[in-house]
């Protein structure tokens, strides 16, 4: 299995995790932060990633409603890959529900004993790292 990229897409940041090669472990790889809604900084950043880290595979977390329909989120993040499959038309780019990962993500890093402000540095990357292992582990699964 090559390496995978996970993406956690915030409105002034951007949560970026990578697997190892053979697909077994995530971790966490930048907490990328851009003026709020400048989405187009995101783009080309995460574009400089993909291409630095030789990946064709790329996740993406889908924050949807608790009843499973659309946010404004989600639809932020559908045109995130669809502007990153613009760029690069051949990624392979799977987008996973992530409505609990950022309440696990904060929930691993209180028990960490993590500051509340160092939290909030890194709390995307960290959801990115679930949405990342939460696609491997269903990957594994052959789901």
């Amino acid at each position: 299995m090559n390496r995978v990229i996970g993406f956690d897409l915030g409105s002034k940041s951007l949560g970026i995790a990578i697997s190892d090669s053979l697909g077994l472990s995530a971790h966490g790889l930048e907490n990328f932060r851009f003026n709020e809604n400048g989405y187009r900084t995101a783009i080309n950043h995460a574009i400089e990633i993909i291409k630095k880290e030789n990946v064709n595979e790329i996740v993406i977390g889908l924050a949807l409603n608790m009843d499973g329909s659309e946010s404004n989120s989600s639809k932020t993040s559908r045109i995130f890959k669809d502007e990153l499959l613009k760029i690069i038309p051949t990624l392979k780019i799977t987008m996973i529900d992530e409505r609990v990962t950022t309440m696990l993500a904060n929930r691993y890093l209180l028990e960490a004993d993590i500051s509340r402000a160092k939290r909030k540095k890194v709390i995307d990357m960290e959801s990115a790292v679930m949405i990342l292992e939460t696609y491997m582990e269903q990957k594994k699964n052959g789901k």
